[in-house]
């Protein structure tokens, strides 16, 4: 398990970044791995998951959360809009709200609901049209949107495309979330989350370099 491994250089990249230890979240990517891995994650005494589909989530945490206190479930996958109720009442931060219709559904259930978790804008800094989120210059104008509707934006993710240098587009996602007031940078994955935290990210999405490599079969 690459989890101390993982710890420890997420302190490093914030000491040399001229950063407060602690400053970054990791999140375990715990989706399509083996219940017992997830489980040893756990058992090593990590809280903050992250999944990339509802129902998956469904099936699995509920089960863990009785066992071990604390458990944070964050969603990094895409949200459609008849699960967005299932995903208020599961997770504890959204990070893929991405399209004005799912803006207005989530806004009526966290009415209806009287609660709604912290919400991340995905932004498709790469304009890649296979991808999902907001294109860069329409993120100011997205952000308000949601804003007027009471939804609790904390912050910005980003999934850069894979075969260009991701710390542009770290880089870009920190200026437009910089701009519109909002402290929150859900960037970096296994193979680049130093450069995130040395470009300001506040949460990393580690999945296989914590638990090995993932087991579609």
């Amino acid at each position: 398990m690459g989890l101390d491994d993982i710890r420890k250089r997420i302190a490093k990249a914030e000491a040399e970044a001229g950063r407060p230890a602690d400053s970054t979240t990791l999140i375990a990517v715990s989706k399509v791995q083996p219940l017992e891995r997830v489980e040893a994650v756990l058992e090593a005494g990590h809280r903050v998951f992250g999944e990339n589909r509802v129902q998956e989530a469904q099936g699995k945490w509920p089960a863990f959360r009785e066992r071990f206190d604390g458990v944070e479930l964050h969603l990094i996958g895409p949200l459609q809009t008849n699960k967005a109720r299932v995903a208020l009442e599961l997770f504890d931060a959204i990070h893929t709200l991405d399209r004005p219709k799912l803006a207005t559904t989530l806004a009526r259930l966290a009415q209806e609901m009287g609660r709604c978790p912290p919400l991340f804008i995905q932004v498709n800094t790469g304009e890649e049209p296979q991808k999902a989120g907001v294109l860069p210059a329409e993120a100011d104008a997205f952000v308000a949107e949601a804003r007027a509707l009471d939804l609790p934006v904390q912050g910005l993710m980003c999934i850069p495309p894979v075969e260009e240098e991701p710390s542009l587009h770290f880089a870009l996602l920190a200026k437009i979330a910089a701009r519109n007031g909002l402290d929150g940078l859900s960037m970096g994955m296994s193979s680049d989350f130093e450069s995130a935290i040395a470009l300001g990210a506040t949460h990393v999405r580690v999945g296989s370099a914590i638990f090995g490599e993932r087991d579609y079969g």
